[in-house]
């Protein structure tokens, strides 16, 4: 069987994806340069089965984002696989009407996200960011006007419950005592007990949560969903973390709960724009504690996710169809494809 042909476009986020693909002979990977030219990229990109995508859709030209006019570019594309869980510069519509599986590496940095998650909200709990301002400026006086909150015993509540919201239940319900309770469309109550979260409506995730943390997806039902009426709805002091994807949440409407002290502290990995512009009213906002969408950015995680990422492409090569495929939907249609180039069916084992 001919070697199946992958590429990358400038870099990997970790060596492991490159060692791990070295291994399998009968993987050909490629790598686009970031000075390369759009038409020299899509020329390349229209050779490969494969197309090892950026997952943070700032860093990825709008070009070379995997939507219907590149889609319609690449005959050969068999395969889109996101660098990590995210698929933003990926559109799972565009890629099923392409016969086109779209993979993500869902619960490769699980571990990493959900660390960086809760120590924004220990952070946020006990009024870091503000006592970092304080100190610059100069007017850290009395300590008690810092006064802090611990987060044991206190509500958690997760607007998602995959992989990263499992983990950070556990951590805390395990390390702090707190009752948890999430919301999710796609998973039942019986599901989401199992993974030690209380299945909820958003209305009452929004009345009884002491601190409110993303990890959904972003997606057209979830743009947008954390906005002023849903901050309102929040707890007055409540605390607000997402290290899920930015549109999420408003940046606009938090900026103002948090001026007028609806919002008590904000933890934000990611944003509308990444980075965000350097005089962004909320990374000089002395109730949040700001980072660049690095939570899932650790040594671990990285080798992890990029480790998975070529394993499914080993799959493909072997003839097995890939794990975590986003589009379903797709599979007839792409295993007829893959029968096309290959002259061999895929197995499902």
């Amino acid at each position: 069987m001919a070697k199946f042909r992958l590429a990358y476009y400038g870099f990997v986020p970790h060596p492991m994806f490159l060692e791990t693909c070295a291994k399998d002979p009968d993987l050909e990977v490629i790598h686009i340069p970031l000075e390369a030219s759009t038409a020299e990229a899509v020329q390349t990109l229209s050779s490969c089965h494969g197309y090892y995508v950026m997952a943070s859709r700032d860093e990825l030209p709008l070009p070379l984002h995997v939507h219907a006019e590149l889609l319609g570019k690449l005959p050969n594309l068999l395969v889109a696989a996101s660098y990590g869980a995210g698929y933003d510069p990926l559109d799972p519509i565009a890629c099923t009407a392409a016969g086109v599986a779209l993979v993500n590496q869902a619960g490769g940095n699980a571990e990493g996200v959900a660390e960086h998650a809760v120590g924004m909200m220990l952070a946020c709990l006990k009024r870091m960011p503000e006592a970092h301002a304080a100190m610059i400026g100069g007017t850290a006086q009395n300590r008690a006007t810092l006064m802090g909150r611990e987060l044991r015993h206190r509500t958690v509540g997760l607007v998602g419950s995959g992989n990263v919201g499992t983990r950070v239940a556990e951590i805390c319900r395990l390390a702090f005592g707190c009752k948890v309770i999430a919301v999710d469309p796609y998973l039942d109550a019986e599901t989401m007990k199992a993974r030690g979260v209380t299945k909820v409506d958003m209305e009452t995730l929004l009345a009884e949560a002491d601190v409110v943390s993303l990890h959904c997806p972003l997606t057209p039902e979830t743009r947008g969903t954390i906005n002023a009426a849903a901050f309102a709805k929040m707890k007055k002091g409540v605390v607000f973390v997402t290290t899920a994807r930015g549109s999420i949440h408003d940046e606009d409407d938090l900026l103002a709960a948090l001026n007028s002290g609806h919002v008590a502290s904000a933890g934000l990995d990611v944003w509308e724009l990444e980075p965000p512009p350097t005089d962004h009213p909320l990374l000089h906002h002395p109730a949040v504690i700001a980072s660049q969408h690095t939570a899932g950015v650790t040594n671990e995680s990285r080798a992890n996710i990029t480790k998975i990422a070529a394993l499914a492409f080993s799959d493909l090569a072997a003839g097995r169809m890939p794990p975590r495929i986003v589009n379903p939907e797709v599979k007839p249609r792409f295993a007829a494809r893959y029968a096309a180039a290959f002259g061999t069916h895929l197995r499902e084992d």
